[in-house]
């Protein structure tokens, strides 16, 4: 008899029902509270994922769980035919907290927020010899046909070419790669924080700082895609903060609505009004439900100081890592929580599987690279269980089979 009867029928039935682009995931889960998540067979687990750094508040948080509700039982839908309250405030926080005059447009998930970005660009461009963008090599902007397109992983890019829009790709972090394809005939630059599924990848000191000055020397339009590391997630706003740079775009999505779908294309000073009426649009986009989550999310990272929280926490995570002496260990990298364990070795599955029957979600997002991407509550006790935990995950890892 199987130890997780559960699990495998159901297993069985998403395999009937549901297209197979994800394979078959390795843990049905049921619910969850907090950092804690629980599958249908009874077994927990630590979340150190939430939901690919969206799941911010953790799971059935009181102040997301009465946002919602209170929303869903006023409003829940009323397209873009019509304005309602939670958006304009939503909006209105986003620019607060960008600290620049901006607008923005609300999608339903990142690569929705990419395509904005990418015919926003256009738009600008528009009447000049300006033909073409920059993005970064093993860069990831989506998987719709024009985030697509901006998506430097060959892998998944190339099987659907091809595309309606020239894209140049220089290495990630070259600042001098970057000036020498960033000409006065460059539409836009697409750049992430740090390379997000390309392994928590962090650019040199100084990178956005370059780029910011190379589009200012060439008019092309910067765009920075904070679809994974925005709205906390590395211990400021916005990881651009960081380097005190200002982008022309800025995408956002996951962490806004701590679990509800929604994302954000904002544009910076003259970017806030280059579309026109009729230039875009989303039936869903700024749906109040979701919005109402928005706000949650923030007033409650806001009130509970949880910057503050996910720079200390963060760093606790990054030394208690750092001071693993484990020959499958080569270190760690990322800010806040928004971590990659950095292998000797392609074990990043064995690892994450190890992770899974010590009772922890961990993400293997590169063949040698173990995502960590906890909810911002995640507390210093939990990070330290994970710690204790992680010697005998990697000694496990090593013995399980490729």
């Amino acid at each position: 008899m199987s130890v997780w009867p559960q699990y495998e029928r159901w297993a069985e039935r998403f395999s009937a029902a549901l297209m197979p682009t994800y394979g078959v995931p390795p843990v049905a889960i049921a619910r969850g509270e907090g950092c804690t998540v629980w599958d249908v067979d009874g077994n927990s687990y630590l979340d150190f994922i939430a939901g690919i750094a969206v799941s911010s508040l953790g799971h059935a948080h009181p102040a997301l769980v009465r946002a919602v509700s209170d929303q869903v039982g006023t409003l829940a839908h009323t397209s873009n035919l019509f304005l309602h309250q939670p958006e304009v405030l939503l909006a209105e926080k986003l620019i607060s907290l960008l600290g620049n005059e901006a607008r923005v447009f609300f999608t339903n998930s990142g690569t929705e927020a990419n395509e904005a970005a990418l015919k926003l660009v256009r738009r600008h461009a528009a009447g000049t010899d300006r033909g073409y963008v920059v993005a970064a090599e093993n860069g990831f902007h989506g998987r719709t046909m024009g985030a697509l397109a901006l998506t430097g992983k060959p892998a998944i890019r190339e099987p659907f070419a091809p595309y309606g829009v020239d894209v140049r790709f220089v290495p990630y972090g070259d600042a001098d790669a970057l000036k020498n394809a960033v000409t006065d005939q460059c539409a836009g630059v697409f750049l992430e924080p740090a390379l997000g599924e390309g392994g928590v990848v962090p650019p040199p000191a100084g990178y956005f700082t370059a780029a910011r000055e190379i589009c200012d020397a060439t008019g092309a339009v910067l765009v920075l895609d904070e679809i994974q590391s925005g709205i906390g997630r590395t211990g400021t706003w916005f990881a651009h903060q960081h380097e005190n740079v200002v982008p022309d775009v800025l995408t956002l999505a996951k962490g806004l609505g701590g679990g509800l779908p929604i994302g954000a294309c904002i544009g910076v000073g003259a970017f806030g009004t280059t579309f026109g009426k009729g230039d875009h649009g989303s039936t869903f986009g700024g749906n109040p439900v979701s919005a109402a989550a928005a706000l949650a999310v923030i007033a409650t990272i806001e009130d509970d100081n949880l910057l503050e929280h996910v720079r200390t926490v963060g760093e606790t995570l990054a030394a208690g890592i750092a001071a693993i002496d484990h020959p499958l260990l080569a270190g760690v990298r990322g800010q806040g929580l928004w971590r990659a364990a950095v292998l000797r070795e392609p074990r990043a599955a064995q690892v994450q599987a190890a992770a899974q029957e010590a009772g922890f979600l961990v993400n293997a997002v590169q063949p040698d690279a173990v995502r960590l991407a906890p909810p911002l509550v995640v507390t210093a006790e939990q990070v330290q269980a994970l710690l204790d935990a992680l010697p005998g995950i990697l000694d496990a890892a090593v013995l399980k089979e490729s």
